[in-house]
């Protein structure tokens, strides 16, 4: 795997993020990922998974410097392909824990709200899903996910506004669980993951299911109409034109 880095520890499954600098999203991020937990679920020797980051960044979101460059069979595979990813970890039955470990904007954010705890360390980190400032529609399933656990008012009000939360926002909102030091993250994550490993198995994962069945039906839904919207705005050069200048923007700072 090039993307990020597995390990096992007493039948839990440690995946770390592990692209570049900041664990910026791309096409092969999102085909290993989809892979890697469609593979986890299927293993009978896992109990469950924790997501994580490295260094200060858990994810920055989508790769837009790679991504800008894709041509319209390609970006479209991708779009889809990202889609498939958050319904294969929004409706992964076992235990999943997002420790995270620092900036989680974005598709970082889309990410750790498919688990069922979020830690994050404290610290001068941003978390939040800011698509419409970035000129990027947003799909249902992805307003429906982060309205899962914000409620859909906020989630209304935040996903129009491009709301980034500091690490004790988020608390206060919900959007994660604890707000804890970077350096015990992990350690955290494996305790609480533990706890819903002393559970039966059968009972805990149907439980998760039924829970999230309504949800797990919105992120299943035929979208091709929403992408279809997506994509003709992604080509639209007021987009481009907000995408190019953040772009340029990274450049600058890397």
């Amino acid at each position: 795997m090039n993307t990020f880095k597995i390990t096992i520890k007493d039948k839990v499954a440690i995946l770390t993020l592990d692209r570049g600098k900041s664990n910026a999203i791309n096409a092969e991020m999102v085909s290993e990922l989809t892979d890697m937990i469609r593979n986890i679920q299927a293993d009978g020797s896992i109990g469950g998974l924790i997501l994580t980051g490295k260094e200060n960044f858990f994810s920055a979101g989508l790769d837009l410097i790679e991504l800008y460059n894709y041509n319209e069979i390609e970006i479209k595979d991708f779009w889809g392909n990202f889609l498939t990813l958050i319904k294969t970890a929004g409706s992964f039955p076992k235990p999943m824990i997002a420790a995270i470990n620092g900036h989680s904007p974005a598709g970082g954010c889309v990410l750790a709200l498919c688990c069922d705890y979020r830690l994050m360390a404290e610290g001068k980190f941003i978390i939040g899903l800011n698509e419409v400032p970035v000129g990027i529609i947003v799909p249902d399933s992805i307003f429906n996910l982060y309205a899962f656990w914000l409620g859909k008012p906020l989630a209304y009000q935040f996903l129009l506004e491009g709301k980034l939360m500091t690490p004790d926002e988020a608390l206060q909102y919900k959007l994660v669980n604890e707000v804890v030091n970077s350096s015990s993250i992990l350690t955290l994550a494996e305790r609480q993951i533990r706890k819903y490993l002393q559970f039966d198995w059968t009972t805990w994962q149907q439980s998760k299911l039924n829970m999230r069945h309504e949800l797990i039906q919105q992120l299943s839904k035929d979208q091709s109409e929403t992408l279809d919207i997506m994509l003709k705005q992604w080509w639209s050069p007021s987009s481009r034109a907000i995408m190019k200048t953040i772009i340029n923007n990274l450049q600058k700072k890397s």
